[in-house]
């Protein structure tokens, strides 16, 4: 699944973060029966901080920004992608059964992409709650972000548009500089408007340096005004295409990492 769009402080009639953010416990379901094995342990405690075998890390307000490390992560992280693809959509009476399977399939979907590092390193970022508080780790994650870092495709100047690639395609340039891409920017509802999609971002922008990429890439509806001057205050600037064919729905941005 692949998210096209920030959101965060999308709608005007989302409300600010209430003074007791520390203590609101959200709804997070368990899977459906999974096809696959995994480690999820729902009760599980947060591990703290220096405890973490994290190899990024940023740390903001009472947030931190980091590598998710364990199946609880990367579940909350699927789940929040399902309520913002289905946001639009609460009034449906199956939307949690919808919800629920969407989260399962990207779940697994996810884990696979992290644990493939053949051609394509993709790494799942979360932002946890670091305060002093003993909670579990599904109650700790407050938003996610997907980063890929990998050498252009055959053929290949700029990222397509997701799904769009070629099969045929499918063969890496090795002496052409890698770039970093990113997806999945989502932050939960409860926790919006205190920078946590911006510091995610930032997070990934210095990862994604690190690993050898020289430019980074995202993909925004173009009506997503919210999301585009999130990209814009972060330093992403539109991509000129020279001429060459956009999708009407979305617009492709860039970092240069090297400046």
């Amino acid at each position: 699944m692949i998210s096209h769009s920030v959101n965060v402080a999308r709608k005007a009639s989302i409300p600010g973060v209430s003074s007791n953010i520390s203590n609101r416990t959200p709804v997070t379901p368990t899977p459906l029966q999974p096809p696959e094995p995994s480690d999820l342990r729902f009760n599980r405690l947060r591990p703290s901080i220096e405890k973490s075998d994290c190899k990024y890390t940023r740390y903001f307000g009472r947030y931190v920004a980091r590598e998710a490390i364990m199946d609880e992560e990367y579940w909350i992280a699927a789940w929040l992608r399902a309520e913002d693809h289905y946001e639009d959509q609460s009034g449906d009476r199956y939307v949690e059964s919808f919800k629920r399977k969407f989260a399962s399939q990207e779940f697994h979907a996810l884990k696979k992409r992290c644990g493939r590092q053949v051609g394509e390193k993709y790494t799942c970022f979360v932002a946890v709650k670091n305060d002093d508080v003993t909670r579990t780790v599904v109650n700790s994650v407050v938003g996610t972000v997907d980063l890929c870092v990998r050498h252009p495709l055959h053929g290949e100047t700029y990222p397509a548009e997701p799904g769009n690639t070629p099969f045929y395609s499918r063969i890496y340039q090795p002496d052409q500089p890698k770039f970093g891409y990113l997806t999945n920017v989502c932050v939960a509802k409860y926790a919006r408007r205190q920078g946590i999609a911006s510091n995610m971002l930032l997070l990934a922008i210095d990862a994604a340096r690190l690993d050898g990429a020289e430019s980074i890439y995202i993909h925004v509806h173009k009506d997503n005004l919210p999301a585009r001057r999130l990209y814009d205050h972060v330093g992403f600037k539109m991509v000129d295409m020279d001429g060459a064919r956009q999708s009407s729905d979305l617009c492709l941005l860039s970092f240069n990492s090297m400046h």
